[in-house]
């Protein structure tokens, strides 16, 4: 198998190749790591040198064969070292166990080759580390990937794996999508396995899911993976059928005109923070194609309040710091970055009360959106407010930031998408727009909790409405 023929493929394709004995798993292996070293060499995506040989996993899973990567933060496998893109913690923690969905991965038959790059601590929307420097962008070099799932973005984009590991706490996942032109779900709350108890999973706003280049392998991944763990403090309610049949031309085709879901459509971010002409016109686009397959698209936003968004997501810092704070050697300070620091150090001293004003924001948040989405089955924004930005334009290192005023830097960047970690709601970013520079576009969709499958079935919709699957970036594998 050769690279153009192997990054032409996406996950399922790959693997109906495989099941059919078209070629081998062996093969495709093969393929991939080579495809790996030219877009790392190109993009600085990977984390530490490649796994050899692939972790252990189920050959006759659903996803059996597929190259895939997990992210430098987890979801932990045991032996392996992780530094969450921290200089701070040296040659890496080795993981004593696998995390629950790392389970699920090995079973869903994926062959997971290595690590990707993060910013430290997965707190920006960025990717640039001083640990490995910045993540480029397989469409500009000089542009950011996103963060924090911004490895995994790149070499996605790149094709060189076709699905790879990411989280979300507060758009780590849809904002590289929306920077590297990928699909970026993050599940519901409780849809997939995060960490044990509610620090471990953000107080419920961390969400464990990929990046994909195809809405069906998004849905092949997610029937894979989902459920409850056992002991944790979330659940999703069930599906009533496979997210892959959702995704079918028949789940969607041939509606009644008007018969679609109700969906507003917004470009006006709830924090005031000026939106790009362009970003807003692919938002208007989308709802256009929408209306034409016959939903009813209206335009309307939810009446949220910005401060209590700020006030749950400094909530969630803390639980994103709490398990370095339990750990039984603390990072050592001058190895931390300045935005690291304060977060840590923000979070030694919250007290009980801190974090039940920052939940009871949070349910603020959630009853204003669940009584908006009573009237709307969707709501469609932009994911981000501008088109990847240049290296360097969020600095982590900065230390005149509080904590409070990092998440207003970066939610300048992306004010949207935080509103779906706060509530718990599913959202995904889909690459229906490109800048006059060709730079990718994203464009959100939001619905209720529990309803991954109606998300699924008009992102399918809008995959064939609106098709991106000829868009590849100058530094694509199968132009090498």
């Amino acid at each position: 198998m050769d690279l153009h023929e192997y990054a032409c493929h996406d996950a399922v394709g790959l693997r109906t190749l495989i099941a059919k004995g078209e070629v081998s798993a062996v093969e495709v292996e093969a393929a991939a790591r080579e495809a790996l070293a030219w877009a790392h060499d190109r993009c600085n995506a990977l984390a530490a040198p490649l796994f050899g040989p692939a972790l252990d996993h189920d050959p006759h899973g659903p996803l059996g064969g597929v190259p895939f990567l997990i992210k430098d933060t987890g979801p932990m496998a045991a032996g392996v070292r992780f530094r969450c893109g921290s200089r701070s913690l040296g040659p890496g923690v080795p993981a004593q166990a696998d995390h629950e969905l790392m389970r699920r991965f090995r079973a869903a038959g994926l062959a997971t080759l290595g690590l990707t790059i993060s910013p430290e601590l997965g707190l920006s929307f960025t990717t640039e580390p001083l640990l490995h420097g910045p993540v480029r962008n397989p469409w500009d070099p000089s542009r950011t990937v996103g963060g924090s799932s911004g490895g995994s973005a790149a070499l996605v984009a790149a094709g060189a794996v076709p699905v790879a590991h990411g989280n979300d706490g507060a758009g780590s996942i849809r904002v590289p999508a929306s920077c590297c032109g990928l699909v970026g779900l993050k599940p519901s709350r409780g849809r997939t396995p995060t960490g044990a108890g509610l620090g471990g999973a953000a107080f419920g706003m961390l969400s464990e899911f990929a990046l994909t280049r195809t809405v069906r392998d998004a849905a092949a991944l997610l029937d894979a993976v989902h459920g409850p763990a056992a002991g944790g403090a979330f659940a999703a309610p069930p599906p009533a059928r496979p997210y892959a049949d959702e995704v079918l031309p028949a789940a969607w085709a041939g509606r009644p005109s008007g018969g679609g879901p109700r969906v507003a459509v917004m470009t006006q971010a709830w924090s005031g923070a000026a939106v790009d002409s362009e970003v807003a016109a692919a938002v208007v686009r989308a709802g256009g194609a929408l209306a034409a397959l016959g939903h009813h698209v209206e335009e309307a936003s939810p009446p949220l309040v910005w401060d209590d968004v700020i006030r749950a997501c400094v909530t969630e810092a803390i639980g994103v710091a709490a398990p370095f704070l339990l750990a039984p050697r603390q990072p050592p300070a001058d190895r931390l970055e300045a935005v690291s620091r304060r977060v840590l150090a923000d979070a030694r001293d919250a007290g009980a009360i801190d974090l039940v004003m920052g939940l009871d924001a949070a349910g603020r948040v959630a009853r204003d959106l669940d009584r908006f989405l009573a009237g709307y089955d969707l709501l469609v924004t932009p994911t981000l407010a501008r088109p990847p930005v240049p290296h360097g334009t969020l600095d982590y290192d900065d230390p005149s930031h509080t904590v409070e005023s990092w998440l207003r830097a970066i939610f300048d960047f992306g004010p949207f998408t935080s509103v779906a970690n706060v509530t718990g709601v599913p959202a995904v970013s889909l690459p229906l727009g490109q800048s006059a520079a060709g730079l990718p576009i994203g464009v959100q969709i939001i619905a209720a909790h529990g309803r991954e499958d109606l998300l699924l079935r008009v992102a399918a919709a809008l995959e064939e409405a609106m098709p991106w699957r000829d868009r590849r970036p100058p530094l694509a594998v199968d132009r090498a």
